[in-house]
C-alpha cells in the first residue's frame, strides 16, 4: 500500500511541474520580432512579372473570338495594374486541357518559371489552366516551392494561389473541371456509337475521293489514279520505298498536296479499306480521356463494317490480296501471294500445308481449306471405327496400352510447340534419313499434325535440321507469324508450351511421322500458377480438363489433362486404332509423297493477273508522264 501511494504522489507532483511551466511568463519580459505581413493579393503593388496563360480547347474557326478576347481582356488587366509588366503571353489554341501533350506554350511558360523570368502566371480558370487534378494541383504546388514562390491567379473562380487556404478550393474545382471533360469525352462516345450503329459514318479526306455536299465519297479520278498505282505496283512485288520514289519522280500530289511520298504513307494507301469501297468504323480506340492516347481496337470495342459503301477504286479482290502481302512482309516474305493448299486425297487426305512464315490466314481459312474435299462434316471429324477380337485372340478387355507420355523423352519421337518456334527431337530427325527439309501440315477438324520429307524447292519447305560432320541435328523453325494460327485451331493456351508424342510410318519410299495434338503435354510458366492449390484450380492459364501434374520451384510446371489420373493409357483395342495409325492404314491407303492443290475458293478471290497489272502499271504511268508538267511551265 505505501508503494502505491507513492506512486501516486509522484505522478501528481509530475503534473503539478507541468502546469506551473505552462503558465508561462510575464509578457513584458518578452521581446516579440513580428512576421513580415502575408501578401494580399489585392493590395499588393510591388513590381511583378506577369505571364499571361491563354487556351482554347479547339481549333475551330468561331473560337478565335475566344481566344482573342481572351488576350485582349488580359493585355488591359496588366495595363491596368500598378506595378505589373507583362512577360508574355502563352496561348494554345486547338489543344485540350486533359493533357500536357501538345501544350507547347504551357510547357514554355512552365520553363520560363523555373528561368526566374516569371512571378506571376494570370489566367481565366481552372478549366483554361488545367482539366486534369494532377497536373493541376501539381503545378501549382511546383510553383508555389520555387525561390521566390510563384502564384496562380484564377480569374472567374477568385482564387491566388499562395494563399494558406487555396488548395482545398482548388482540388474540388478542378475535380469538377476533369469530370465535365469526361462527361464529355462519354457524351461523344456515345453520340459515335449512335451513328455507327445507323451506319453514318465519318468520312474524312481521303486520296482518291472527293466529298459532295451531304459528306458522301465521290472519285476524284485524277487522285484515283495514284491509288491505281500504288496497289498495281505493289501487287506486281514493288516496295513501298520503290512506290514512293515513283510517284515523287511524277510530282504526283498527296492529300495534303505535297508532292513528296514517304514509305509509310504509301502504306497507309494500301491498308485503307475505303479503296475497295468498304468502310470499317473505329479501327482504333482511345482508352483513356485524359491522355487522349489512341490504341488498336482488338475488340475492344464495337467495330462496324459495312460493305459497299461508296464507289471502289480498287477491286475487293486485289485488296485482300495486297493485305496478305503486306502481313507476309513484316516476316520477310516480301512479293510472295500466300496461298493454302491440301491434299486431296490418300492417307493425307484433309491436311492443309503449313508455312510458318505466313501470317495472312486465320483458323477458319484452315477448316474451310481441309472441309473442301469432304462431302459430309462428320466425316472430316470421324475419329475411330469398331474393331471386335477375332475367335482365338487372346481377349484383352481391361488391359490398357501407357501412354509413352509417362516415361523418359529420350531417343523418342516428339515435337515442342511454343509461341516462339517449332523444335523436333533428334529422334525424328534420323527417322528421316539425311533430310534437311519438310513439309508440315495439319487437320484442323481431327487436330492431326504431320510432317513428311520435300526438297528444298518444295513450295512450303522448312529446314528442320542442320549438319554437321554429317551428323544431322534438329533447328529451331521460327514460326511467329504462323504459330497463333496454329494455338486458335487446338484451342491451346498463348503462353504454354506443349510436346506431343509421334509415331514414325513408312511403305517403299515415303515415310510420315503423326502426331495426335489431343494427347499433349502442357508446360505452364511458374509464375501463372499461384502456391494454392484451391487458386491454382481457379487459373485461367488452365483449361477445365487440365490439373498441374507437378508442383516445385520449376520454370515451368508440366500438365496433363485429368482425364488420365484414372488410367495409365488406352484401352488395348481402342489404341490398335488410335487416330493417328487410322488415318494412315485405313483400307492401305497411303500416296503420302503426293502433291497438294491450291484452295482458290478460301477467299473465293479473283486477284488481277500478273499480265494485266504489268499493262496497267505501264498505261498509267505513261499518262502521268504526259500529263506532268515540263520544267517552264
Amino acid at each position: 500500500m505505501n508503494e502505491n501511494q507513492s506512486q501516486l504522489r509522484d505522478t501528481e507532483s509530475q503534473k503539478a511541474r507541468i502546469r506551473a511551466r505552462y503558465r508561462g511568463i510575464d509578457p513584458d519580459e518578452l521581446d516579440v520580432i513580428p512576421a513580415a505581413p502575408q501578401e494580399n493579393f489585392y493590395e499588393d503593388n510591388k513590381e511583378k512579372r506577369v505571364a499571361i496563360y491563354v487556351r482554347v480547347s479547339t481549333d475551330d474557326p468561331r473560337q478565335t473570338s475566344s481566344y482573342e478576347l481572351q488576350k485582349n481582356h488580359y493585355i488591359d488587366v496588366v495595363g491596368h495594374h500598378p506595378g505589373w509588366k507583362l512577360v508574355d503571353i502563352y496561348a494554345d489554341e486547338g489543344i485540350s486541357g486533359t493533357s500536357l501533350q501538345h501544350r507547347d506554350a504551357f510547357i514554355r511558360m512552365i520553363n520560363d518559371c523555373e528561368a526566374k523570368k516569371i512571378d506571376l502566371i494570370v489566367t481565366k480558370s481552372v478549366s483554361r489552366f488545367a482539366r486534369n487534378v494532377l497536373d493541376c494541383i501539381g503545378y501549382v504546388r511546383q510553383l508555389a516551392a520555387m525561390q521566390p514562390s510563384i502564384g496562380i491567379f484564377f480569374e472567374t473562380e477568385n482564387i491566388y494561389t499562395l494563399n494558406s487556404n487555396s488548395e482545398m478550393s482548388l482540388t474540388f474545382i478542378s475535380t469538377l473541371a476533369q469530370e465535365e471533360s469526361h462527361n464529355k469525352s462519354e457524351i461523344m462516345n456515345a453520340s459515335i456509337e449512335m451513328r455507327f450503329r445507323r451506319g453514318i459514318f465519318l468520312t474524312p479526306p481521303l486520296l482518291g475521293y472527293d466529298q459532295d455536299a451531304d459528306g458522301n465519297l465521290v472519285i476524284n479520278e485524277e487522285e484515283a489514279q495514284s491509288v491505281r498505282l500504288i496497289f498495281f505496283m505493289y501487287l506486281y512485288g514493288h516496295t513501298c520505298t520503290q512506290i514512293a520514289e515513283t510517284l515523287t519522280k511524277l510530282g504526283r500530289r498527296t492529300k495534303k498536296n505535297n508532292t513528296t511520298w514517304s514509305p509509310s504513307s504509301i502504306l497507309q494507301v494500301l491498308q485503307n479499306e475505303r479503296h475497295c469501297g468498304d468502310v470499317l468504323a473505329r479501327k482504333t480506340w482511345t482508352p483513356s480521356y485524359l491522355n487522349h492516347k489512341s490504341k488498336k481496337n482488338r475488340q475492344d470495342r464495337n467495330q462496324y463494317r459495312k460493305r459497299n459503301h461508296h464507289e471502289a477504286i480498287i477491286s475487293r479482290d486485289d485488296f485482300i490480296a495486297v493485305q496478305r502481302l503486306i502481313s507476309n512482309a513484316r516476316y520477310g516474305n516480301k512479293g510472295i501471294l500466300p496461298e493454302l493448299h491440301f491434299i486431296p486425297e490418300g492417307a493425307l487426305r484433309g491436311f492443309v500445308s503449313i508455312n510458318p512464315r505466313w501470317a495472312a490466314f486465320h483458323a477458319d481459312d484452315y477448316r474451310a481449306a481441309s472441309g473442301n474435299i469432304y462431302d459430309d462434316v462428320n466425316e472430316s471429324t470421324s475419329n475411330y471405327f469398331e474393331v471386335e477380337a477375332k475367335s482365338g485372340d487372346f481377349d484383352l478387355r481391361g488391359f490398357e496400352i501407357a501412354r509413352s507420355q509417362f516415361f523418359d523423352t529420350a531417343r523418342k519421337l516428339c515435337v515442342t510447340f511454343s509461341t516462339d518456334n517449332i523444335q523436333f527431337s533428334t529422334e525424328c530427325v534420323r527417322k528421316f534419313d539425311k533430310v534437311l527439309y519438310i513439309d508440315m501440315l495439319i487437320h484442323p477438324s481431327k487436330h492431326l499434325f504431320a510432317v513428311r520429307p520435300c526438297t528444298k524447292e518444295t513450295r512450303n519447305a522448312v529446314q528442320w535440321a542442320n549438319v554437321n560432320s554429317n551428323q544431322y541435328y534438329p533447328r529451331n523453325i521460327s514460326c511467329a507469324a504462323y504459330i497463333k494460327t496454329l494455338y486458335e485451331i487446338l484451342g491451346w493456351k498463348l503462353n504454354c508450351k506443349y510436346r506431343v508424342r509421334g509415331i514414325h510410318r513408312q511403305k517403299d519410299n515415303e515415310a510420315l511421322i503423326i502426331f495426335d495434338m489431343r494427347e499433349t503435354e502442357m508446360f505452364i510458366p511458374q509464375d501463372v500458377l499461384v502456391s494454392c492449390p484451391e487458386e491454382a484450380a481457379k487459373n485461367d492459364q488452365l483449361p477445365d480438363d487440365v490439373q498441374p501434374f507437378t508442383v516445385g520451384q520449376k520454370k515451368n510446371i508440366m500438365a496433363y489433362p485429368s482425364s488420365w489420373a484414372d488410367n495409365f493409357g488406352s484401352n488395348f483395342y481402342r489404341h490398335a486404332q488410335a487416330r493417328e495409325l487410322a488415318v494412315i492404314d485405313r483400307d492401305g491407303m497411303w500416296k503420302v509423297s503426293d502433291g497438294s492443290q491450291p484452295f482458290s475458293n478460301s477467299s473465293g478471290l479473283n486477284i488481277t493477273s500478273a499480265e494485266v497489272v504489268r499493262h496497267k502499271i505501264k498505261q498509267i504511268i505513261d499518262d502521268m508522264e504526259r500529263e506532268a508538267p515540263r520544267d517552264g511551265e
